[in-house]
């Protein structure tokens, strides 16, 4: 048994990482880890997101393979388990380089007629799993995050953009998943946060705990915190996920 050491070797524990481990974009506090390293003693750890490895790094330190049991980069797309790498996929493999050049087009044309505060820079950034569209720009400082996100919500930026896609691209099988402050991400049906489930199959864990704070339809943490598989938890911030887990696990 891959996780015989710990108190409950048949649980696991997925964390999204902004605005459940970390601020948004910001790094991880040592109170945190400190919790997760108590946390590892009772059962298996991991985090998913939407980012590539090289931003979670950032967050998590670099250390992150060797604190986590699992490491799941855009989610799940890109993975590590006892920081070995598990097989990966690719979304220019499945969408082909002429969709893609012209659900871009589509994108850039529909950003340039959005009356915005401000824009910085970053519109589309291509990852491996998907692509993330900030229409302000993904180069915001954290002050300018906040300010953005202030004009977003009432306005519905992100909300419209992803309607108008939707009905561009109809014939795609995408989802669109809103989520952080300034940005939405663009994959294919069934590459959200749920595709990093199937490398946990063969571990055949009889819980698995998800916390999220984007747990709600639209957000970016939906469908792994309502999905049968897992046990949801919805937080409010870093702060809020340390709470919920020292009473779940009474560390």
């Amino acid at each position: 048994m891959s996780f015989a050491d710990r108190e409950q070797p048949k649980t696991i524990c997925l964390f999204d990482v902004d605005g459940t481990l970390t601020p948004a974009r910001l790094t991880v506090s040592p109170e945190m880890k400190q919790v997760l390293k108590d946390l590892r003693k009772k059962c298996a750890i991991g985090f998913v997101g939407g980012s590539d490895f090289a931003k979670q790094l950032e967050q998590l330190g670099p250390d992150v393979l060797q604190d986590f049991d699992y490491c799941f980069s855009e989610n799940g797309l890109t993975a590590f388990k006892f920081g070995k790498p598990l097989p990966a996929q690719s979304f220019i493999n499945w969408i082909g380089e002429e969709k893609y050049s012209e659900l871009s087009r589509f994108i850039l044309r529909y950003l340039a007629d959005l009356d915005l505060p401000f824009r910085r820079g970053t519109f589309i950034e291509f990852r491996k799993g998907m692509i993330n569209v900030s229409p302000v720009g993904r180069n915001c400082t954290t002050e300018e995050r906040n300010e953005y996100e202030k004009y977003d919500v009432p306005n519905k930026v992100r909300v419209n953009m992803v309607n108008a896609l939707k009905e561009k691209f109809s014939d795609l099988e995408l989802t669109y998943s809103i989520g952080g402050q300034i940005s939405f991400d663009v994959f294919p049906t069934g590459w959200d946060k749920t595709y990093c489930l199937r490398h946990l199959e063969d571990e055949k864990f009889d819980k698995i705990y998800f916390f999220g704070d984007k747990a709600y339809q639209g957000g970016n943490d939906w469908e792994i915190y309502s999905d049968d598989r897992t046990i949801g938890h919805a937080v409010t911030s870093p702060e809020d996920t340390i709470k919920q887990l020292k009473e779940i696990f009474e560390l």
